[in-house]
């Protein structure tokens, strides 16, 4: 063969293509097995509750105005007609203060493990004026009758409530299911048969609300002023929604944030008036769940698709095996190249001939690697199953390694610089931030040290076409 160098190029890389179509094959397991992950916080979200936002208390009236209207017909006689017309009065509280209690309880499904939670929370509500759940005759002569009005809390998914007390004054008021509002039905209503709204009467409701949902807990702030007040076990807690918490506190044994949100910062007050949807921040499941009242959107562009602002928090896990060995597996080519360059160094610079089957096969341990860890990983935490998995392999290569090279030493330096790129991609998967920094000054090392070793290396006689030196 007249350029023996270029011909085992371009074996090597036919081999590669080959090889990329493993990694590919093993990123399709991957995502099937992400599939299944939402599949099963789907499940549990079907038979628990899903995603869960709380909206209210909040009072509404239902008025029906009455008057007669004189009409003329086509002998010029008068007729009188009656006519009604129906006005449902909304009217948000002056101020809604929660301190809730979160306790986060994994649920499973197979090997997969979905985080259900409980939250145990204290509602105060007040209104400074009730007269705007009054309403004065618009039609000349007309006859205004109003229905009692209605206390209502809403939320995402009504099979999540245990336990919703209400007291008025002290006194306990039995909630009835269903919020009695067209657009946010889920939830629970009182009649307050025993209040007269008037100018300038007030009202202070109490409610003890206990919830059950999944992935997260969220609130909208109807009131004029709203101040929340959420702690929880969840180490990991990810706030989210249209406002952060303006204090919080994250420790190793949970969480405590507080928010403090003004209807002059935020529309919801007017979307809730203004009848549109109620969605969660985190609308992954909500969008899974056929029980769920409405939509999940995302989170920065809520107002902007039609629904209520909200905010809230949801509990994650930092070390998702799933989304770690997808990370990993896009690694997966540049290893199998610079483990390529690596050998095909020590065979220019030691005169060996390493055939592409052997190639092939070193690169069959490097993708079996993210196999390995995929499956590894759903048994054991992530860190010892890519210790398994990356010392299965850097053994094997040594070994393997010490025969291809023709030498323990040659094979000894081989498995370290395997367990050397294995260290390098655990630190890129765990530095999400510095990882292109950190992959930009490896390539930047593999670079220069072939450079270094091949400086005095004659490619003209490698290639075939004889010397460049006289």
């Amino acid at each position: 063969m007249r350029f023996p160098l270029i011909s085992k190029m371009g074996a090597v890389g036919a081999v590669t293509l080959g090889l990329l179509w493993s990694l590919w094959t093993v990123q399709g397991v991957v995502n099937e097995r992400q599939g299944r992950q939402q599949e099963a916080e789907q499940s549990v979200a079907n038979s628990l509750a899903g995603s869960q936002t709380l909206l209210g208390p909040v009072l509404t009236r239902t008025c029906t105005e009455t008057w007669v209207t004189l009409h003329e017909d086509d002998k010029g006689q008068r007729r009188a007609t009656s006519e009604t017309e129906t006005h449902v009065l909304r009217l948000p509280a002056t101020q809604v203060q929660v301190d809730a209690e979160l306790g986060v309880n994994p649920r499973h499904r197979g090997m997969f493990k979905v985080n259900g939670y409980g939250v145990k929370a204290g509602v105060q509500a007040s209104w400074a004026d009730l007269g705007g759940l009054t309403l004065l005759p618009r039609q000349p002569g007309g006859e205004v009758r109003c229905e009692a009005p209605v206390l209502a809390v809403s939320v995402s998914d009504a099979r999540g409530i245990r336990v919703a007390e209400l007291r008025i004054n002290d006194q306990r008021v039995t909630v009835q299911a269903g919020s009695e509002q067209a657009h946010h039905a889920r939830g629970f209503h009182a009649p307050l048969a025993g209040v007269q709204p008037a100018a300038g009467t007030g009202l202070s409701v109490r409610l003890n609300l206990e919830l059950a949902g999944t992935r997260g807990f969220s609130m909208a702030p109807v009131a004029d002023t709203t101040l929340v007040r959420l702690r929880g076990d969840w180490p990991h807690p990810s706030f989210g929604g249209r406002f952060l918490p303006s204090e919080r506190v994250v420790r190793a044994d949970g969480f405590d944030a507080t928010w403090k949100v003004s209807s002059l910062a935020s529309t919801a007050s007017q979307s809730w008036r203004g009848g549109e949807r109620l969605c969660s921040p985190f609308g992954a499941v909500a969008r899974l769940n056929p029980y769920v009242m409405t939509e999940g959107s995302d989170e920065a562009t809520s107002a902007e698709n039609g629904c209520i602002e909200t905010f809230g928090v949801s509990f994650i896990d930092p070390v998702n095996p799933y989304s770690l060995s997808d990370r990993a597996t896009k690694y997966g080519l540049l290893f199998i190249v610079l483990t390529f360059v690596g050998v095909g160094l020590m065979e220019v610079l030691r005169r060996l001939r390493v055939h592409p089957i052997q190639y092939l096969l070193v690169g069959a341990a490097l993708s079996l690697f993210f196999l390995l860890l995929v499956s590894l990983s759903e048994h054991l935490a992530f860190g010892w199953a890519y210790l398994a998995a990356s010392a299965a392999c850097t053994l094997l290569l040594t070994f393997y390694g010490s025969f291809v090279l023709r030498g323990w030493l040659a094979g000894l330096g081989f498995g370290a610089g395997i367990g050397g790129l294995y260290g390098v991609l655990y630190a890129l998967l765990q530095m999400e931030q510095n990882a292109l920094v950190l992959g930009s000054l490896l390539l930047f090392a593999v670079l220069s040290a072939v450079m270094v070793a091949t400086r005095q290396l004659d490619w003209y006689e490698l290639l075939g076409q004889g010397s460049q030196r006289p």
